[in-house]
């Protein structure tokens, strides 16, 4: 077949495609993060959510002594900034294990950081020292 011929075909096929009707290419993306992890002490902002241990996060983070959430599950309020104790975060060398259930939560507590519940580390405008809990809450918070 001739360069002449070949090109002419080539030519050919792209005009006729030009005529076929475009189809419009369908995605759909579904995520169910299901519910959140049953922890006593509440669990990491990160995937895989993993339970938290007695004393990573202070007492901002429980209402009514329930954990506010964190990651996907976070239900805490808009601007909120909680500490955490990060001595007990994995990414930064914890190797320890989960606490006991039937722990007291929050005796001995000592913020280092802290976090706005979606992973992200910033400041509470707040000192974590001598935290107190949201609104509502009751128990915990003692030295």
């Amino acid at each position: 077949m001739s360069k002449a011929r070949f090109v002419a075909l080539a030519v050919l096929a792209m005009g006729l495609a030009g005529f076929l009707p475009a189809s419009r290419a369908q995605v759909a993306i579904g995520v169910n993060i299901g519910p959140p992890p049953v922890c006593p002490y509440g669990y990491f902002d990160y995937p895989p959510y993993d339970c938290a241990p007695y004393g990573y996060y202070g007492p901002d983070w429980f209402v009514g002594g329930v954990f506010i959430g964190a990651g996907p599950w976070f239900h805490g309020p808009r601007g909120f900034w909680g500490h955490v104790d990060n001595r007990w975060d994995p990414h930064y060398g914890y190797r320890g294990p989960l606490p006991a259930r039937g722990d007291r939560p929050f005796y001995n507590f000592h913020a280092n950081e802290a976090r706005d519940g979606h992973g992200h580390v910033g400041q509470a405008g707040h000192d974590g020292a001598g935290e107190r809990a949201l609104p509502g809450y009751r128990g915990g918070g003692r030295r």
